[in-house]
Formats: C-alpha cells, structure tokens, sequence
C-alpha cells in the first residue's frame, strides 16, 4: 500500500462508511490523484460468479470522488457513465485522475483493472463541488 496521509482517508476508510463496508479501500489520495481497491467478497458477486457492474461502480465512484475533493473541496456526485470492457474475477484496482478540476464541477476519468493489469473498465464522472462547511 502506498503511503499517503490525506484526510479524506481517514473518513472513506472507516467502518460504516459505504466504501468499507462493501470491500472499497482508498489507498492513495493526493492533489489530482486518486487510486484503490476492491477486495473481491461473496457480496461483490454477480449470479454469473464474476465481478458485478454495481460494485464496480462503487469503486470508481469513491476513488472518483476522492480524487475530485484531493485538494480539499466536498464533492458529490453529479452524472457518470461506466465502459464494462471485459468480465472480471478478484480484486479490482482503480485509478482516477482529472480532465478538469473546476471550482464548481470537476470531471474525474477512472481505469478499472484486475490482478494481471488487464482494464475490465473505465469511466467518466462529474462532481458537484462545494467549500467545506458549505451546503
């Protein structure tokens, strides 16, 4: 794991926050950088045994978000579309960078890839952005 101490990941590693309850761990939050995992469960599984769309979402969606708020915005999310490339089985690696980081919208692209570095999908998300303290 890489070593990084940014404070949003002490919020988005935590129990009972969605990301660790559902096998997401942030591993590297830095300013237009954003990467991490998900730890493949029984509950990341579709009836078909692989990976489901849904927890890949989840995926790129946290690791988009953080690298949206990495320079110390709030985001939520706005719009996003995913690209399934492939089937995938295991843990799943995510990284996200920007296309744009904007005071109001910032628009996150996201790589998905397995364990032999294949990319099994990627993505585009727009965040809403706010000040801290601010609604």
């Amino acid at each position: 794991m890489e070593e990084n101490k940014h404070p949003i990941l002490a919020v988005v590693n935590c129990p009972n926050q969605f990301s660790f309850e559902n096998g997401i761990e942030v591993t590297c939050v830095k300013p237009g950088l954003a990467r991490g995992v998900l730890r493949a469960g029984p509950a990341s599984i579709n009836p078909h045994g692989m990976i489901h769309g849904g927890a890949m979402a989840a995926l790129a969606d946290t690791v988009g978000g953080c690298c949206a708020c990495s320079t110390g915005d709030n985001c939520v999310t706005a719009n996003s579309t995913m690209e399934f490339l492939r089937p995938a089985r295991g843990d799943l690696f995510c990284e996200a960078i920007p296309k744009k980081l904007g005071r109001q919208l910032s628009v996150i692209q996201v790589v998905i890839t397995d364990t032999a570095g294949k990319t099994v999908a990627t993505g585009t998300f727009t965040f809403f952005m706010s000040k801290p303290g601010k609604a």
